[in-house]
């Protein structure tokens, strides 16, 4: 492995582009749609407190162990994983986790697209001053047409895959790496704007003091699972997108120092994210716990009412799509990869066949609004089974079984090699990699499925 020093499909420029990608890859709708609504429905501080313990102890030493694994077998996550497997004499099953990783990205961009569109939806909405003025059943009235009509969400979730395949099929500098690098300067500069305005909507205190005042009688197995699962999907674990870019990465990088200032820079973002928010549901006497829909039924009403909602409402809703874009350029780039690597097609083959397949299965979401509403499998319709299955299960056993080669197949020399960090750091990171991630998962799961 150690003689590759450059994928097939080409390396980031920088560590700073890297960067940029990989928390292009984290910063997306998980911190801006997702984390508000799911710390409003599970009691805001103490969630709060719960998802950024999972982040520190589970989050980081697994991001740290996926990017050295992407690193060290330069190719897309199933052949990643199988060079790996035979390089540490271990079971060439584990190319499988390589097969799942690509799986959850596919599956969660199918219906990821779909808000996506919601999103640029609500954009234009916002532009034409839909919002201004509007009361809250006018507002409502407006998500339960858009969720009607499987019309105008194929629409928008059409316009968001093609903009997406756009930029995956120029290649890794002159497609991610421009994107990023217009993406997320913009995106932090935008969201900095709407705290700010926050801060001036008269209830500010009272959304710091649900976002950081801890109440831990609302937390639950549940919530735990919850939280471990949006640390796992914030960060773009287990699904292939970090390990993928992680092999693009340039021999010289510092993975762990990289990982530390990704981590960080998700978290501050959803941080953030949730200060803009829930100042501006508090002021208009807003509903926190009002799931999926908190930013399409919330928000449109608050900047309709509020001076200078026109231009803020439309710089938040630009916001969430260049979130999303740059999460989903990297949801769907291990499958573009792996049929490169696998099928003899070039970027742009690859592309289209991954994006068109995922566009397909975006339908069917689509239809889960209306058509198919009462279509339910575990009493779950298909939007709420794919999340649930990814975000819940898939990214948390990815990221451990990450976890467990990492610390238990994967010489400890060739980590080491890879690393380059004092001993005592690398000795704290396969403790956290050997034994707390895999043990705090298997416990949370097993206290859900009633077995504690």
């Amino acid at each position: 492995m150690t003689d590759k020093t450059q994928s097939i499909h080409g390396q980031w420029s920088s560590r700073f582009a890297f960067i940029l990608a990989a928390t292009g890859s984290a910063v997306g709708l998980g911190n801006i749609w997702k984390f508000p609504y799911i710390t409003g429905e599970n009691g805001g501080g103490a969630f709060v407190m719960v998802y950024l313990l999972c982040v520190a102890a589970l989050g980081i030493p697994i991001m740290i162990a996926e990017i050295m694994l992407g690193r060290r077998g330069r190719q897309s996550p199933i052949n990643t994983m199988k060079s790996l497997a035979a390089e540490a004499g271990a079971d060439p099953r584990w190319h499988y986790l390589g097969w799942c990783g690509m799986l959850a990205g596919f599956l969660i961009l199918a219906y990821y697209s779909v808000i996506a569109g919601w999103a640029l939806a609500y954009l234009v909405k916002a532009f034409f001053g839909v919002f201004m003025n509007s009361n809250a059943e006018e507002i409502k009235r407006l998500f339960e047409n858009l969720m009607e009509s499987p019309i105008q969400q194929i629409f928008w979730h059409t316009v968001f895959m093609v903009l997406t395949m756009h930029y995956v099929m120029r290649g890794v500098q002159n497609g991610l790496e421009k994107a990023v690098h217009f993406l997320m300067p913009a995106l932090f500069v935008i969201l900095i704007l709407l705290v700010a305005y926050a801060m001036s909507s008269g209830a500010y205190e009272q959304g710091m003091a649900f976002l950081f005042n801890p109440d831990f009688s609302k937390i639950d197995a549940d919530a735990v699972l919850t939280a471990m699962g949006h640390a796992f999907f914030t960060l773009s674990l287990g699904m292939g997108a970090i390990m993928v870019y992680g092999s693009y990465l340039p021999n010289h990088v510092s993975i762990a120092k990289t990982t530390f200032f990704i981590a960080g820079a998700d978290t501050v973002v959803a941080l953030l994210a949730g200060i803009a928010i829930f100042p501006l549901v508090f002021a208009n006497n807003l509903e926190a716990s009002s799931g999926p829909g908190l930013i399409f039924q919330t928000l449109p009403l608050a900047f309709g009412h509020m001076g200078g909602g026109w231009l803020f409402g439309l710089l938040f809703f630009v916001l969430l799509i260049f979130a999303a874009l740059s999460s989903s350029i990297s949801l769907i780039e291990p499958a573009v990869a792996w049929l490169v690597e696998n099928k003899n097609l070039d970027r742009r083959q690859a592309s289209i066949w991954s994006g068109s397949a995922c566009w397909l299965l975006g339908v069917g979401v689509v239809f889960s609004f209306n058509i198919w509403s009462e279509v339910k499998l575990f009493d779950k319709n298909l939007f709420q089974l794919l999340d649930y299955l990814t975000a819940n299960l898939m990214l948390p056993l990815g990221g451990v079984a990450i976890a467990i080669f990492a610390g238990w197949m994967m010489k400890q020399s060739h980590a080491e090699q890879e690393l380059e960090i004092p001993a005592e750091g690398f000795k704290a990171w396969q403790f956290l990699i050997k034994y707390v991630a895999p043990a705090a998962v298997f416990l949370v799961f097993l206290h859900v499925l009633g077995v504690l």
